[in-house]
């Protein structure tokens, strides 16, 4: 299926990144496609243009992708990244690669890479509605900006597993297991595993091993606390949570879809240099 409407959503810090936006809207438009530009941040903006999109292409680096993520949930909109940033776990194209594979996507040539959401309902105190956001790389829960521990009582399923006591605890699903989850010492998933993680931050005189959950797993973080502790899904929504506070992370059934043209086995190839930011 070919693809006629394309958005392209660019880091506004970074100057080479809308340049290359702008690149990219003349390369498509010249193939007859119907092309928007909006900055990365704009998430109202870019979601008043969404209808009837077809691809959103991104540049900068993954941070860039998390944000197009939640823009593409509602309607499915598979997403292509073009790395500008550092590691691009999740970006697909180098810039000198775009230029030449677009228009092949544009014909509807490629593969979709379907990656695994966790669902995070935040539970305030004092009868307040809950929150529901979706995270493609990780929930975190974390002590504010006072330098002191926050207690995390997790249970699985309903049954009682642990009181962490640190610096917070992490969720992550497989494509995040190579974020924020590998620094605090998790292992790293394939992808497109349907698995996820559970993990301590820095914790003290508590359990320090990290859980690779079923897709199946229902996990409840209830937090205590002397000072307000944070939440945090993909590193861009950060929400207050105060002592009492209850989050759910759950498997979802939403996915986040991406238009690949590497080979599919390619994670292998690209692992070592990506890790050691060499792509």
């Amino acid at each position: 299926m070919s693809l006629s409407r394309v958005g392209i959503l660019y880091h506004p810090m970074v100057e080479a990144a809308y340049t290359l936006a702008g690149e990219l809207e003349k390369l498509l438009r010249s193939k007859g496609a119907s092309v928007w530009l909006c900055s990365a941040w704009e998430e109202e903006e870019a979601r008043a243009r969404l209808d009837s999109t077809d691809l959103i292409l991104t540049t900068g680096g993954d941070g860039t992708i998390l944000r197009a993520a939640q823009l593409a949930l509602p309607a499915q909109t598979p997403i292509t990244g073009i790395n500008l940033g550092r590691l691009g776990f999740m970006t697909e194209l180098t810039t000198d690669e775009a230029m030449v594979e677009l228009p092949s996507l544009l014909e509807g040539k490629g593969w979709i890479d379907e990656r695994a959401l966790l669902e995070a309902e935040l539970l305030p105190l004092e009868g307040g509605a809950p929150r529901m956001c979706y995270a493609l790389n990780d929930v975190v829960v974390t002590r504010g900006t006072v330098t002191r521990v926050v207690y995390v009582n997790a249970s699985i399923d309903g049954e009682p597993l642990t009181t962490y006591k640190g610096d917070g605890v992490i969720a992550a699903t497989a494509t995040g297991s190579t974020a924020y989850a590998l620094a605090a010492g998790g292992p790293i998933l394939h992808p497109r595993s349907e698995e996820f993680l559970l993990l301590p931050i820095l914790p003290h005189l508590s359990s320090d091993y990290t859980l690779v959950l079923p897709p199946s797993a229902v996990v409840k973080l209830h937090v205590t606390t002397a000072h307000q502790a944070g939440l945090s899904i993909d590193g861009h929504i950060n929400l207050p949570l105060s002592s009492g506070a209850t989050i759910t992370v759950k498997h979802s059934v939403k996915k986040v879809r991406f238009l690949r043209t590497h080979p599919r086995a390619s994670f292998y190839a690209t692992l070592e240099q990506r890790l050691k930011g060499k792509r």
